[in-house]
C-alpha cells in the first residue's frame, strides 16, 4: 500500500475523477496595499511566482508565507486573510478555485492531510509554465485546455503536499470517506494484479463487507471479485503482448487450465488470448 500512499492520484481511473474549475482563473497582481478577507465555497490553489504573501488561514496555528515555487492549497469553507509579505516585488500568480469529486459524490480534498506551503518540484521547469498558463487563461470562463493544464498543476502539488488520508474519525462525511476507500482497494487490487486478493484487499476497510461490496459494484459497475479479474485479465492481456504463450501466461495468473483462461479472457476482454499474441506480428507485417 505504501506506492497507493504516496501516489494518491496517479492510479485513480480518469473516469472516477471529476475536476470542474469553478470560475476562471485569478491573475494575482497585487500592490503593497493588498489585503483579502474572504471564505470561498470550493478549494483554491494558490501558486506565487514574484513577491510573497502571509496568509491566516483558520484552523493553522501558524501563518503562512508564500513565494515564488511555494503553493497552498485554501480548502473550501475555509476562511483565510492574506496581506503582502517584505519583498519590494509585486505579487503575482494564479489563484484557482476548483473541486474534485471520486465517483461524482465524493469530495477527495477533503479525504487529504495536507501540507501547505509547499516547494513544487522542478520549478525552474515548471515556473515558466505556470507563467504561460497565467497569460494565455481566459477572462470570465473556463477550457477543456486549461483543465488538463490545471491538473498538472494539481498533481504537482499532491506531490508535496500529501501527507496520507484521513482516517475514518477524522472524515468529515461518510460518503466522502467511502468514496476514498473504494478509490484505495481499487488501486490496489489494479496494481497487484498477482497478488492482493479481494480478501486481503478488504481486510482493513471499515465498513460492512456486504454493503461495501455493494457500493463498489455501485461506483464503479464490477463487483471487488470481477474488478480484480477484470485488472488480472488487462495485466495477461499486456503479458501476451510481449510474445509469451496463453500456456505462460495462464500460468502466471494460476490458472491450470489453459483453456479455461481462455474462456475468462474472452468473457471480461471479448477477444480471444491469441489474438492479442497475433497483433504485434500483424503490426510488423503491415508496415
Amino acid at each position: 500500500m505504501d506506492k497507493i500512499e504516496h501516489m494518491p492520484l496517479n492510479l485513480i481511473p480518469m473516469q472516477s475523477l471529476s475536476l470542474r474549475l469553478v470560475r476562471s482563473t485569478i491573475k494575482m497582481q497585487h500592490g503593497r496595499d493588498w489585503r483579502i478577507d474572504k471564505l470561498n465555497p470550493s478549494h483554491d490553489l494558490i501558486i506565487c511566482l514574484t513577491g510573497d504573501a502571509v496568509y491566516d488561514v483558520a484552523g493553522v496555528p501558524e501563518p503562512i508565507v508564500i513565494s515564488p515555487g511555494k503553493a497552498m492549497l485554501v480548502p473550501a469553507y475555509t476562511r483565510f486573510r492574506g496581506r503582502r509579505g517584505e519583498s519590494d516585488e509585486p505579487l503575482t500568480g494564479i489563484a484557482q478555485h476548483f473541486t474534485l469529486e471520486l465517483f461524482g459524490r465524493g469530495d477527495l480534498i477533503r479525504q487529504m492531510a495536507l501540507r501547505n506551503p509547499i516547494d513544487l518540484e522542478n520549478w525552474d521547469a515548471l515556473g515558466p509554465i505556470v507563467r504561460l498558463y497565467r497569460e494565455t487563461v481566459p477572462h470570465g470562463h473556463t477550457t477543456l485546455a486549461q483543465h488538463h493544464q490545471f491538473m498538472v498543476f494539481l498533481l504537482a502539488y499532491f506531490e508535496k503536499a500529501f501527507k496520507g488520508w484521513k482516517t475514518e474519525a477524522d472524515a468529515p462525511e461518510s460518503q466522502d470517506h467511502l468514496s476514498m476507500q473504494i478509490m484505495l482497494v481499487a488501486s490496489r487490487l489494479s496494481t497487484d494484479p498477482l497478488g492482493a486478493g479481494v480478501e486481503e484487499a478488504l481486510q482493513n476497510v471499515p465498513y460492512n463487507p456486504d454493503y461495501f461490496r455493494r457500493a463498489f459494484r455501485d461506483r464503479l459497475g464490477h463487483t471487488p471479485q470481477k474488478f480484480r479479474e477484470l485488472k488480472r485479465m488487462e495485466f495477461a492481456a499486456n503479458r501476451l503482448a510481449t510474445g509469451l504463450t496463453v500456456k505462460a501466461v495462464a500460468a502466471e495468473l494460476g490458472y491450470t487450465d489453459p483453456y479455461f483462461f481462455s474462456r475468462m479472457f474472452k468473457r471480461y476482454l471479448g477477444a480471444s488470448p491469441s489474438s492479442y499474441r497475433e497483433r504485434p506480428a500483424r503490426g510488423l507485417d503491415e508496415s
